[in-house]
């Protein structure tokens, strides 16, 4: 695959993951700081890795966000919690990814990353119901 290929390939996943209005967001912004950034994102990350047959969609998902949670990433997690949707996961797949990143990351970024889930559950429609 060349370079053009893996940049289409990039961009039907990251749309099907992201959401096209969220894709034509970022391309409406491309400038000549940042375009090159994302020309790579897409190829690399998209194109190259979430093209790969090895895992699915959903297994990737989760590590995603795992990952974030680990970094404190925050919009990228907003953002991937939103797209797990796209991938399958419900939200007890999020809540379990949280737990399992609790012991592995540490409970203050798992307690963080519960109350952004909750923020994005609400925005979806999706609002926890009270015990």
């Amino acid at each position: 695959m060349d370079e053009r290929d893996r940049h289409a390939a990039g961009m039907k996943v990251r749309r099907e993951v992201l959401g096209t209005a969220h894709v034509d967001k970022a391309q409406s912004k491309l400038n000549d700081f940042n375009g090159e950034f994302q020309d790579f994102i897409t190829r690399a990350a998209w194109g190259e890795v979430w093209t790969r047959p090895g895992l699915d969609r959903k297994t990737r998902s989760c590590m995603v966000l795992s990952t974030l949670i680990a970094l404190g990433a925050w919009d990228e997690y907003r953002l991937h919690v939103r797209a797990g949707f796209n991938n399958g996961l419900t939200r007890d797949d999020i809540k379990e990814v949280i737990l399992q990143a609790a012991i592995y990351s540490g409970v203050p970024k798992a307690n963080h990353a519960i109350k952004e889930a909750e923020a994005v559950f609400t925005e979806l429609g999706q609002v926890p119901k009270l015990l």
